[in-house]
């Protein structure tokens, strides 16, 4: 009929035109029809057929996508977002990653009637190539069958089109805030609007590794109220290297509920020896990757929506899955790599401390019950951050019968030292970045310092109400009551005038009672901690990372 494609796009489309004018809509949908069959890209985006224009992620153009937003000589490549973009660009959007499964994984068979899922990811002014590489590292390296739909949920990142070009890709929906909502209302969002049966979050700087969705997939189709996580392996933000992380890892988090990563105790690793791929129940999730039912993530609350764009959402879902009747685990043989960062690229409405602080406040008001007393303790000023109406999640919580705070420790994170109603102050008693530790030392071992951990065990301290400065059995014990003496480790007697000590100067210093010298750490390197003459020595500086007395 027509002599050459160029003729057929101009006279189709015309017609087309004509016809709709007319309002003859029969006829319009036949033409529509002709056209699309014909030449399926005319009508991009279109009302009548949206997909009609969509592409293989192979046939994706990397270089024009990435390349309009690429770092310029001159330019830091940190700044945007404080990571090695130069690095990051330069990659190919399915690059090869190291499988770093256990072998055991390698030879494990997965259920073939999972459940399909909705990826959903959120991002702000993403670097497009971390992005993108995020997307398609999904549909390579998971079965297709098993990913309904990637929901990318853009919140309001300046340029709409770091989203709006990658909807071209198979899959892939891009839905845009109209204002900054932050990661939790975005979730949401997202998670409404996903028609999958099982939801998957996502950051948006990840890249899966091999099989990662079927044993995340089958935990949950076997028990809708499991949340399951992967191991996160690391992304180095400088030079872009995958690196595996430990398998002998779960989530926990301090008294001033900052997420941190605890080892397995030996115990718990040895009864893994039989079966070192099986799921490790975890007190706490790091929150950016995790899978779930999403009828079990309705009923459970969805997420808090009045948070604030980041940070403290981990420690409420945590707390809401366990303490609701839900269990929360890492799965050794699903591995995504994941880009840390040392701090964001975006800014917070009111300061990123400020705005944590609130989101915090929130959970451990709802949650934690009279224990919230010690996030207070280790974290004083957020008593200051007002954190709005909890009342609505209140509720949720007696509607879904929710155990107590005092279950979940009981229960789940044994391993978090509760301090004693004789503490007035606990944990780590810290100088700078180094903390006072017992070096592995038992009775009548020298105490010294130690690069600060965060895992409690030989930096964890109690100052009780009898003076004692103990840990566990063993109380702080001076030698010699001049200065220059040795501190040692000697088992707690009550009435022992060598082992009492008393903070000084608004809580900075320790003074033995006795000899009234302080606490000093400039022999540490060469035998162990002494007390000396009190002065405004920094060797003299101690914190405990809660003070409890009012």
């Amino acid at each position: 009929m027509f002599k050459t494609k160029k003729k057929h796009r101009e006279i189709t489309s015309l017609v087309l035109f004509d016809f709709i004018l007319s309002g003859t809509v029969v006829v319009a949908v036949q033409v529509t029809f002709f056209i699309l069959k014909k030449c399926p890209c005319i009508l991009c985006g279109c009302l009548f057929v949206p997909n009609m224009c969509k592409v293989r992620w192979q046939d994706f153009d990397q270089d024009l996508y990435v390349g309009a937003t690429v770092v310029r000589p001159g330019q830091d490549p940190y700044a945007r977002n404080k990571f090695n973009q130069v690095e990051s660009d330069k990659l190919r959007m399915d690059r090869a990653v190291p499988d770093t499964r256990h072998d055991h994984c390698r030879h494990k068979q997965w259920k073939s009637d999972l459940p399909a899922s909705s990826v959903v990811i959120t991002f702000h002014n993403e670097a497009r190539s971390a992005l993108l590489r995020t997307v398609v590292s999904v549909l390579k390296k998971s079965p297709p069958h098993l990913v309904k739909e990637i929901i990318l949920v853009d919140d309001y990142s300046d340029n709409p089109e770091d989203g709006a070009l990658l909807g071209k890709i198979e899959k892939v929906r891009v839905l845009r805030n109209d204002r900054r909502e932050g990661l939790m209302r975005s979730r949401v969002r997202g998670a409404d609007a996903a028609t999958a049966p099982v939801l998957t979050f996502l950051d948006s700087h990840c890249e899966c590794n091999d099989h990662w969705l079927e044993p995340l997939l089958e935990r949950v189709a076997e028990d809708k109220t499991r949340v399951v996580s992967p191991i996160i392996d690391v992304i180095n933000m400088d030079n872009f290297q995958y690196v595996g992380a430990s398998a002998d890892l779960k989530g926990g988090f301090d008294w001033n509920l900052v997420f941190k990563w605890d080892y397995m105790t030996l115990e718990q690793r040895r009864a893994r020896q039989g079966n070192p791929i099986a799921p490790i129940k975890t007190p706490m999730i790091a929150g950016g990757l995790f899978v779930m039912d999403k009828e079990y993530f309705e009923q459970l609350g969805k997420y808090d929506m009045m948070m604030d764009v980041w940070g403290g959402e981990n420690l409420e879902i945590s707390f809401r899955v366990w303490q609701c009747g839900g269990s929360l685990e890492i799965i050794p043989c699903s591995r995504v790599g994941h880009v840390f960062r040392k701090q964001h690229p975006y800014t917070f409405p009111g300061g990123s401390g400020t705005v944590f602080a609130r989101n915090t406040r929130r959970a451990a008001e709802v949650w934690m019950d009279e224990y919230k007393n010690f996030y207070y303790a280790a974290v004083p000023s957020a008593r200051n951050v007002p954190y709005g109406n909890i009342q609505s999640r209140l509720e949720m919580k007696k509607r879904l019968a929710c155990k107590p705070f005092k279950w979940y420790l009981e229960n789940v994170y044994p391993e978090l030292r509760v301090p004693d109603h004789q503490d007035i102050a606990f944990g780590a008693l810290q100088q700078g970045g180094n903390c006072l530790d017992t070096l592995g030392h038992f009775a009548d071992g020298v105490v010294g310092v130690y690069e600060c951990h965060n895992a409690g065990g030989n930096q964890e301290w109690a100052l009780t109400k009898d003076k004692s400065v103990k840990h566990m059995d063993l109380c702080l014990t001076v030698v010699d009551r001049t200065a220059g003496s040795l501190i040692k480790l000697q088992g707690c007697r009550e009435n022992d005038s060598r082992q009492k000590w008393e903070q000084i100067e608004s809580n900075s210093k320790l003074r033995h009672v006795g000899s009234n010298l302080c606490l000093d750490s400039r022999s540490a390197r060469m035998g162990g901690l002494t007390v000396e003459v009190c002065s405004p020595s920094l060797n003299q500086q101690w914190k405990f990372t809660l003070n409890l007395q009012s």
